[in-house]
């Protein structure tokens, strides 16, 4: 059985990961409200006849936190302290999300990570940053051997990202996940273990 580490955080220069809490629910809402053209392309969404029931954010943290502390996702809200008047960590506005889901142990010991950014926030090297400091928790400490990013072919932003850090092209999945009200192509990208040296935040450096 894996150690569960949780909750658990991170950070890197301004840029940091905490757990997604039940009190961040108006935080949370207004960063989503501000940013729905920026992000509703890349959002999942519900196929027809799909009934997962309506619930609240406070429910839904709290269902991803009980998951995470049985060690099948990590819900992660992504913090800044470069936005003006920041202040100690505590105070770092939430700027995004990154979850990581899917964690399978046993002989695959891989998982699923995904993300989004606030808009205004994008293209100050913060999902990098992000994503290398989560790869290398699940590496390092959870154990895990393969991160996988499943991304839209026409979300240049987050191919900019993976190509950063190094993610290796596997190939198209056609109809892969229901994106934006319809079952979209994604790309997969990915990294074992063994192929990244000392850490995707070392490369970063």
């Amino acid at each position: 059985m894996a150690i569960v580490h949780w909750p658990v955080e991170l950070q890197h220069g301004q840029v940091a990961l905490r757990p997604l809490r039940a009190g961040d629910g108006a935080e949370w809402a207004a960063a989503r409200q501000r940013n729905v053209s920026w992000l509703r392309p890349w959002d999942a969404t519900q196929p027809p006849g799909a009934d997962d029931g309506a619930r609240t954010f406070r429910a839904m943290a709290r269902d991803w936190n009980r998951q995470a502390r049985y060690g099948r996702m990590l819900p992660f809200v992504i913090t800044y302290g470069g936005a003006a008047g920041a202040g100690a960590r505590a105070k770092w506005p939430l700027v995004g999300q990154l979850t990581v889901s899917g964690i399978t142990y046993g002989s695959a010991r891989w998982a699923n990570l995904g993300y989004w950014v606030d808009e205004q926030y994008a293209g100050r090297g913060i999902v990098p940053t992000a994503v290398a400091l989560a790869a290398d928790h699940c590496w390092f400490t959870l154990g895990l051997h393969r991160i996988e990013v499943a991304i839209r072919p026409e979300n240049k932003a987050s191919l900019r990202v993976v190509d950063k850090l190094g993610f290796r092209y596997e190939g198209e999945r056609p109809r892969f996940l229901h994106i934006d009200g319809d079952w979209r192509d994604h790309r997969i990208f990915a990294l074992n273990s063994e192929e990244v040296g000392p850490g995707l935040v070392s490369r970063l450096e």
